[in-house]
């Protein structure tokens, strides 16, 4: 086996190690926290924790028929249209959420519900985002809504929030529960949604920062030379004093932030900083622009004929 060829392998085998561990914690947030202190939440398994507490039926056995007739509309209807890790994670979910629940010692109990709720969807959170950040998906409303989004002019973002609060606000209709069960659905939904959040772009959110120093070359000079930052010079005026001069424009990721904001401070103790997050940053240094399509050498050259 060629060098290249071990390499892509050990990638592939890596990519599976980690969507496996990603799985484990997704599984053991339902397991051993949010269905063992009878709380729910949004998306597919929610939708199983609500049957399961409403019938009895395992959430294994409805999670895997479930997302068994998605992927059969998904094939139907999409085609071959997103990959074999999704499948994994849905085979692989199903089986640990029929043998997790046999390990009593696994399952955490707190007095505070709305606790269980937070730590439920923060474990929850981070396994999905694991998940999604190595290609892969946990099904359920993910399917549905690429489903409904092919037929209809309904963003995904939609799907999931309407669905969510539908399967939520069914808790009502199962005997025995009440108002509050339905709240708490809410906090672990919003703790997910906020965790998955950062758990997918926390590590590359960036900032925007804009340098108001009269020491201005300074500034620029020393963020090029020893942060590898970029630096744009934007003429100004002021309009009070009518001096002109330069505003400096800076993007960066998150973690630098203080790094350059000392060392601007320490170059004029009198600038004046203002920072704003920046949640899409594109080009070098940063994201790198996703098209979803390449377009095919000869309609490069089609397109070049036109111009």
């Amino acid at each position: 086996m060629s060098a290249f060829n071990l390499k892509r392998a050990f990638a592939v085998l890596w990519d599976y190690f980690l969507v496996t561990f990603g799985t484990v914690l997704y599984c053991l947030a339902w397991t051993s926290f949010l269905l063992p202190n009878g709380t729910a939440s949004g998306g597919g398994t929610g939708l199983c924790a609500i049957i399961y507490f409403a019938t009895g039926i395992p959430v294994s056995y409805s999670f895997f028929v479930l997302n068994a007739l998605l992927l059969i509309l998904a094939f139907i209807s999409l085609g071959k249209s997103f990959g074999f890790k999704t499948i994994y994670v849905i085979l692989l979910s199903s089986v640990l959420l029929k043998v997790f629940p046999e390990f009593d010692g696994w399952v955490v109990h707190f007095d505070n519900r709305l606790l269980v709720s937070i730590v439920g969807g923060v474990v929850e959170a981070v396994g999905i985002g694991i998940i999604l950040l190595r290609g892969g998906s946990s099904g359920g409303t993910d399917i549905a809504a690429m489903i409904i989004n092919k037929y209809w002019p309904v963003s995904p973002g939609k799907v999931y929030l309407y669905s969510d609060f539908f399967i939520l606000g069914s808790i009502l209709l199962i005997p025995g529960k009440t108002f509050e069960d339905m709240i708490y659905g809410y906090a672990t939904m919003f703790t997910f949604s906020f965790m998955v959040d950062y758990v997918l772009l926390g590590r590359k959110s960036s900032v925007q920062i804009l340098v108001f120093s009269k020491k201005y070359r300074e500034v620029a000079d020393h963020i090029i030379k020893n942060m590898d930052r970029g630096v744009t010079a934007l003429n100004s005026v002021g309009w009070y004093s009518g001096a002109e001069s330069k505003v400096l424009l800076i993007i960066a990721r998150k973690a630098q932030l203080h790094q350059i904001v000392a060392a601007v401070k320490e170059i004029d103790n009198k600038a004046f900083v203002s920072v704003s997050t920046a949640t899409s940053v594109y080009g070098e240094g940063f994201e790198e622009i996703k098209t979803g399509f390449k377009l095919k050498k000869k309609d490069r050259k089609n397109d070049g004929n036109k111009e």
